[in-house]
């Protein structure tokens, strides 16, 4: 899976080429335009781009516009200009994402496989007989739609955006802070994932103990 990021700043740069190599996507960066051009017309796989918007000899705007959209390669500013009228821009300009800085690595990891998936036409997960649908954010077994409460349901997804990998106890705790405002324990967790294991009936989730828990990709 090859990845283009455009990033001047090279802390950034950096720390997100280690990041996202350790999720084995192979990742080229430029720092400008022109290098970004130069590349696109020597290598026309490219299969996702990140692009910062605040270029040292031009606009991501710009450049998504006239060199990369025609290219139809799905792609997520990355970017401090975190106001209304940027946003907005962005979106309408067809991209897939929007993310502003300062921003969790984690959770551009998740919308980067999300996005890849999407444009792979791939918005349905099937793991042995449960699907997991990311447009609906629908779960069904055997086709049945499996009930679970929005809670459980989040908490099923952060394992899903996240096959083959494990997703930390502590991490998924943070996430229920997030979520709902409340600081729940070690405990309390061992019981969401006891429900949504009963509810699913099936084995697909394992347990990592000690760490935390993972499904792994083994689809029909």
């Amino acid at each position: 899976m090859n990845i283009l990021l455009i990033e001047d700043n090279e802390s950034i740069s950096d720390g997100l080429k280690y990041s996202l190599e350790t999720q084995n996507y192979k990742v080229k960066v430029c720092n400008n335009i022109k290098n970004t051009i130069d590349y696109l017309h020597l290598n026309p796989k490219v299969d996702l781009s990140i692009i910062d918007i605040s270029l040292p000899d031009g606009n991501g705007f710009d450049l998504y516009q006239k060199f990369i959209k025609n290219k139809n390669i799905p792609t997520i500013f990355l970017t401090a200009r975190d106001s209304e009228d940027d946003i907005v821009k962005g979106l309408e300009l067809g991209v897939e994402d929007y993310m502003t800085k300062p921003f969790s690595t984690k959770e551009l990891l998740a919308r980067i496989k999300r996005n890849i998936m999407k444009n792979k036409n791939e918005s349905i997960i099937t793991i042995d007989d449960i699907s997991f649908d990311f447009d609906k954010m629908e779960v069904r077994k055997n086709s049945q739609v499996v009930l679970l409460t929005r809670l459980e349901l989040k908490i099923l997804y952060l394992l899903f955006t996240n096959l083959n990998r494990v997703v930390r106890r502590d991490y998924i705790l943070e996430k229920i802070w997030e979520w709902t405002g409340n600081d729940v324990n070690d405990n309390t967790l061992t019981v969401y994932l006891k429900r949504i294991r009963e509810k699913l009936d099936t084995n697909i989730i394992k347990t990592i103990k000690g760490i935390g828990y993972r499904i792994d990709e083994a689809r029909k």
